[in-house]
Protein backbone atom coordinates (compact mmCIF):
# COMPACT_ATOMS: atom_id res chain seq x y z
CA UNK A 1 0.00 0.00 0.00
CA UNK A 2 1.02 3.52 -0.24
CA UNK A 3 0.34 5.37 2.55
CA UNK A 4 0.48 9.43 2.93
CA UNK A 5 1.69 10.38 6.34
CA UNK A 6 1.00 14.19 6.40
CA UNK A 7 3.11 15.80 9.77
CA UNK A 8 4.89 12.41 8.89
CA UNK A 9 8.18 13.52 10.34
CA UNK A 10 6.65 14.84 13.99
CA UNK A 11 6.81 12.72 17.28
CA UNK A 12 3.89 10.24 16.00
CA UNK A 13 4.59 10.76 12.49
CA UNK A 14 7.98 9.81 12.05
CA UNK A 15 7.39 6.67 14.01
CA UNK A 16 4.26 5.69 11.99
CA UNK A 17 6.59 6.19 8.96
CA UNK A 18 9.16 3.59 10.32
CA UNK A 19 6.27 1.35 11.04
CA UNK A 20 4.81 1.18 8.02
CA UNK A 21 7.88 0.67 5.80
CA UNK A 22 9.29 -1.78 8.34
CA UNK A 23 5.57 -4.22 7.06
CA UNK A 24 6.51 -3.20 3.80
CA UNK A 25 4.48 -0.21 2.43
CA UNK A 26 5.33 2.92 1.03
CA UNK A 27 4.67 4.90 4.24
CA UNK A 28 5.55 8.74 2.64
CA UNK A 29 6.17 10.96 5.20
CA UNK A 30 4.94 14.72 4.24
CA UNK A 31 5.27 18.54 6.30
CA UNK A 32 6.17 22.18 6.13
CA UNK A 33 10.09 20.93 5.72
CA UNK A 34 8.85 18.83 2.50
CA UNK A 35 6.99 21.55 0.82
CA UNK A 36 3.42 20.35 2.28
CA UNK A 37 1.62 23.59 3.50
CA UNK A 38 -2.32 22.26 5.10
CA UNK A 39 -3.01 25.81 5.43
CA UNK A 40 -2.35 27.54 2.07
CA UNK A 41 -2.81 24.12 0.00
CA UNK A 42 0.31 24.31 -1.21
CA UNK A 43 1.56 20.65 -2.04
CA UNK A 44 -1.54 19.05 -0.82
CA UNK A 45 -2.39 17.44 -3.63
CA UNK A 46 0.89 16.08 -4.69
CA UNK A 47 1.21 14.69 -1.28
CA UNK A 48 -1.87 12.50 -1.62
CA UNK A 49 -2.00 12.07 -5.19
CA UNK A 50 -1.98 8.07 -6.11
CA UNK A 51 -1.91 7.03 -2.17
CA UNK A 52 -4.67 4.04 -0.75
CA UNK A 53 -4.70 5.85 2.86
CA UNK A 54 -3.69 9.26 4.29
CA UNK A 55 -2.67 9.44 7.74
CA UNK A 56 -3.43 13.12 9.03
CA UNK A 57 -1.06 13.89 11.60
CA UNK A 58 -0.78 17.38 11.51
CA UNK A 59 -1.08 19.68 14.55
CA UNK A 60 -2.55 23.46 15.74
CA UNK A 61 0.66 25.29 16.19
CA UNK A 62 -1.46 27.23 19.22
CA UNK A 63 -3.92 25.04 21.87
CA UNK A 64 -5.83 28.40 22.26
CA UNK A 65 -9.18 29.85 19.93
CA UNK A 66 -6.91 29.83 16.84
CA UNK A 67 -7.10 26.54 16.48
CA UNK A 68 -10.14 25.82 15.44
CA UNK A 69 -9.58 27.85 12.63
CA UNK A 70 -6.68 25.73 11.94
CA UNK A 71 -7.89 22.16 11.70
CA UNK A 72 -11.36 24.00 9.72
CA UNK A 73 -8.60 24.47 7.34
CA UNK A 74 -6.22 22.02 7.29
CA UNK A 75 -9.11 19.47 7.27
CA UNK A 76 -10.82 21.50 4.25
CA UNK A 77 -7.76 21.11 1.49
CA UNK A 78 -6.55 17.61 2.85
CA UNK A 79 -10.50 15.95 2.47
CA UNK A 80 -11.32 17.71 -0.87
CA UNK A 81 -7.67 17.11 -2.25
CA UNK A 82 -8.17 13.22 -1.33
CA UNK A 83 -11.84 13.25 -2.76
CA UNK A 84 -10.51 14.23 -5.88
CA UNK A 85 -7.39 11.84 -5.88
CA UNK A 86 -9.67 8.34 -4.99
CA UNK A 87 -8.14 8.49 -1.96
CA UNK A 88 -10.00 5.12 0.24
CA UNK A 89 -9.17 5.89 3.89
CA UNK A 90 -8.74 8.99 6.19
CA UNK A 91 -6.99 9.16 9.11
CA UNK A 92 -6.33 11.24 11.92
CA UNK A 93 -5.70 10.89 15.39
CA UNK A 94 -7.29 12.46 18.51
CA UNK A 95 -7.59 12.45 22.08
CA UNK A 96 -9.62 9.84 24.56
CA UNK A 97 -12.54 12.08 26.32
CA UNK A 98 -12.27 14.63 23.94
CA UNK A 99 -16.02 15.74 23.47
CA UNK A 100 -16.02 15.52 27.33
CA UNK A 101 -14.20 18.77 28.04
CA UNK A 102 -16.00 21.38 26.04
CA UNK A 103 -14.00 24.12 28.59
CA UNK A 104 -10.68 23.50 26.43
CA UNK A 105 -10.46 24.99 23.14
CA UNK A 106 -7.92 23.24 21.61
CA UNK A 107 -10.44 20.05 22.56
CA UNK A 108 -13.23 21.50 20.96
CA UNK A 109 -10.99 22.17 18.19
CA UNK A 110 -10.23 18.53 17.65
CA UNK A 111 -14.49 17.42 18.34
CA UNK A 112 -14.37 19.83 15.20
CA UNK A 113 -12.01 18.40 13.30
CA UNK A 114 -13.56 14.47 14.26
CA UNK A 115 -17.01 16.38 12.73
CA UNK A 116 -15.52 17.51 9.32
CA UNK A 117 -14.35 13.87 8.77
CA UNK A 118 -17.36 12.09 9.99
CA UNK A 119 -19.57 14.49 7.38
CA UNK A 120 -16.59 14.32 4.64
CA UNK A 121 -16.19 12.26 1.38
CA UNK A 122 -13.72 9.88 1.92
CA UNK A 123 -14.40 6.73 4.23
CA UNK A 124 -12.63 7.00 7.40
CA UNK A 125 -10.99 6.18 11.02
CA UNK A 126 -10.09 7.99 14.29
CA UNK A 127 -7.70 6.38 16.82
CA UNK A 128 -7.99 8.37 19.96
CA UNK A 129 -5.71 7.63 22.46
CA UNK A 130 -4.98 9.17 26.11
CA UNK A 131 -1.88 11.55 27.10
CA UNK A 132 1.33 11.02 25.70
CA UNK A 133 3.62 9.68 28.53
CA UNK A 134 6.22 11.97 26.17
CA UNK A 135 4.17 14.88 27.10
CA UNK A 136 4.86 14.92 30.70
CA UNK A 137 7.68 16.94 30.91
CA UNK A 138 6.01 19.85 29.64
CA UNK A 139 3.34 19.44 32.13
CA UNK A 140 5.94 19.88 34.30
CA UNK A 141 6.85 22.91 33.63
CA UNK A 142 3.23 24.65 33.41
CA UNK A 143 2.80 25.91 37.09
CA UNK A 144 6.34 25.31 38.47
CA UNK A 145 8.75 27.71 40.31
CA UNK A 146 12.37 27.10 42.21
CA UNK A 147 10.42 24.29 44.60
CA UNK A 148 7.62 23.29 43.79
CA UNK A 149 5.19 22.12 41.09
CA UNK A 150 1.03 22.62 41.12
CA UNK A 151 -0.60 19.73 39.73
CA UNK A 152 -4.44 18.41 40.08
CA UNK A 153 -5.64 14.93 40.68
CA UNK A 154 -6.90 15.05 37.24
CA UNK A 155 -6.95 11.17 36.22
CA UNK A 156 -4.69 10.57 33.52
CA UNK A 157 -4.02 7.26 31.29
CA UNK A 158 -0.22 8.09 30.16
CA UNK A 159 0.53 5.77 26.50
CA UNK A 160 3.65 5.56 24.98
CA UNK A 161 4.08 7.20 21.57
CA UNK A 162 5.47 4.20 20.03
CA UNK A 163 2.33 2.16 21.02
CA UNK A 164 0.11 5.35 19.95
CA UNK A 165 1.95 4.92 16.43
CA UNK A 166 1.80 1.07 16.48
CA UNK A 167 -2.03 1.27 16.48
CA UNK A 168 -2.18 4.10 14.35
CA UNK A 169 -0.25 2.13 11.81
CA UNK A 170 -2.28 -1.24 12.27
CA UNK A 171 -5.38 0.86 11.85
CA UNK A 172 -3.90 2.51 8.71
CA UNK A 173 -3.55 -0.90 7.16
CA UNK A 174 -6.85 -2.52 8.08
CA UNK A 175 -10.39 -1.11 5.99
CA UNK A 176 -11.85 1.79 6.93
CA UNK A 177 -13.82 1.90 10.31
CA UNK A 178 -16.14 4.81 9.89
CA UNK A 179 -15.81 5.31 13.32
CA UNK A 180 -13.33 5.63 16.58
CA UNK A 181 -10.66 3.02 17.89
CA UNK A 182 -9.27 3.85 21.49
CA UNK A 183 -5.77 3.22 22.72
CA UNK A 184 -4.94 3.90 26.27
CA UNK A 185 -1.68 2.86 28.47
CA UNK A 186 -2.54 0.37 30.84
CA UNK A 187 -2.70 1.66 34.00
CA UNK A 188 -4.09 5.11 35.56
CA UNK A 189 -2.55 7.10 37.91
CA UNK A 190 -3.41 11.04 39.64
CA UNK A 191 -2.02 13.68 37.58
CA UNK A 192 -0.18 14.71 40.74
CA UNK A 193 1.28 11.41 41.73
CA UNK A 194 2.32 11.07 38.47
CA UNK A 195 4.12 14.47 38.70
CA UNK A 196 6.12 13.11 41.75
CA UNK A 197 6.87 9.83 40.33
CA UNK A 198 8.60 11.54 37.75
CA UNK A 199 10.23 14.28 39.68
CA UNK A 200 11.64 11.22 42.10
CA UNK A 201 12.53 9.37 38.77
CA UNK A 202 14.58 12.59 37.85
CA UNK A 203 15.82 13.16 40.89
CA UNK A 204 14.36 16.41 40.84
CA UNK A 205 13.89 17.63 44.59
CA UNK A 206 10.85 20.48 43.91
CA UNK A 207 8.09 19.05 45.33
CA UNK A 208 4.58 18.45 43.70
CA UNK A 209 1.52 20.76 45.52
CA UNK A 210 -2.16 19.70 44.84
CA UNK A 211 -3.61 22.25 43.31
CA UNK A 212 -7.01 21.58 41.84
CA UNK A 213 -7.22 25.44 39.73
CA UNK A 214 -3.08 24.19 38.19
CA UNK A 215 -2.68 24.20 34.55
CA UNK A 216 -4.97 22.93 31.39
CA UNK A 217 -6.22 19.30 33.40
CA UNK A 218 -7.52 21.52 35.93
CA UNK A 219 -10.77 22.15 33.33
CA UNK A 220 -11.25 18.53 33.07
CA UNK A 221 -13.87 17.14 35.25
CA UNK A 222 -13.79 13.39 36.60
CA UNK A 223 -11.93 10.75 34.72
CA UNK A 224 -12.46 11.66 31.31
CA UNK A 225 -9.46 11.37 30.03
CA UNK A 226 -9.58 7.48 30.66
CA UNK A 227 -10.82 4.48 29.11
CA UNK A 228 -10.04 1.42 30.73
CA UNK A 229 -12.70 -0.55 28.32
CA UNK A 230 -10.00 1.14 25.36
CA UNK A 231 -7.47 -1.07 23.70
CA UNK A 232 -4.50 -1.07 26.35
CA UNK A 233 -1.14 -1.00 25.55
CA UNK A 234 1.53 -2.87 27.04
CA UNK A 235 4.51 -0.30 27.90
CA UNK A 236 4.08 1.12 31.72
CA UNK A 237 5.11 4.18 33.20
CA UNK A 238 7.66 2.71 35.48
CA UNK A 239 9.26 0.73 32.79
CA UNK A 240 8.81 3.98 30.04
CA UNK A 241 11.15 6.07 32.45
CA UNK A 242 13.95 3.26 32.86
Amino acid sequence: MKIAVIGGTGLIGSLVVQKLTAAGHEAVPHSLSTGVDVISGQGVAQAVEGADVVVNLTNSPTFDDASPDFFRTSMDHLLTAADEGGVGHFMILSIVGVDKVPQLDYYRAKVLQEELLRSGPVPYSIVRATQFMEFMDAVLTWTADDDTVRLPATPIQPIAADDVAEAVAQVALGAPLNGIHPVGGPEVFALDDLGRTTLSHKGDARSVVTDPTAGMFAAVEGDVLTDMNAHLAPTRYADWLS
